[in-house]
């Protein structure tokens, strides 16, 4: 943000510059918020503007239910690759246990468990890519 004080007909003004788009200024002149038309040619920019439309949440698979109602699904913190599975079918878990590890934007994620329990399913396999929210185990 850029700062100026201009001194008109006798009259100390302190103007900040918030930003510029295309010929439009949003300037705060002794703190009122003004939007300025410059009257200038607005040079066209070589590189395209991309305006990408809204992203649409991926639907969230259906947990089955069963009549114990106890199955705990954990689910992926965000879209990524599975990388290395740590656990199989039947293990008993820890809370905070190491279940597997995911490579998301470069980067390599544990995924832990969140509570004590038996491993009951992985729909999940090494390669496998994930969007955030899929169910990577389910504990019961």
């Amino acid at each position: 943000m850029k700062q100026f004080k201009f001194t008109i007909n006798g009259n100390d003004y302190a103007v900040d510059m918030i930003g510029i788009e295309e010929n439009i200024a949003r300037l705060e002149v002794n703190g009122t918020p003004y939007e300025v038309e410059i009257h200038k040619k607005v040079k066209s920019s070589k590189t395209p503007r991309v305006i990408a439309p809204p992203v649409k949440e991926p639907s969230k698979p259906e947990i089955e239910k069963r009549e114990s109602g106890d199955a705990h699904p954990i689910t992926a913190p965000l879209p990524g690759n599975i990388i290395a599975i740590k656990i199989k079918p039947g293990d008993i878990l820890e809370k905070g246990q190491l279940l597997m590890i995911m490579e998301a934007m470069k980067m390599e994620n544990q995924v832990l468990a969140d509570r004590k329990g038996v491993v009951e399913s992985i729909p999940v396999q090494v390669g496998d890519t994930v969007l955030q929210g899929d169910i990577l185990v389910q504990i019961i």
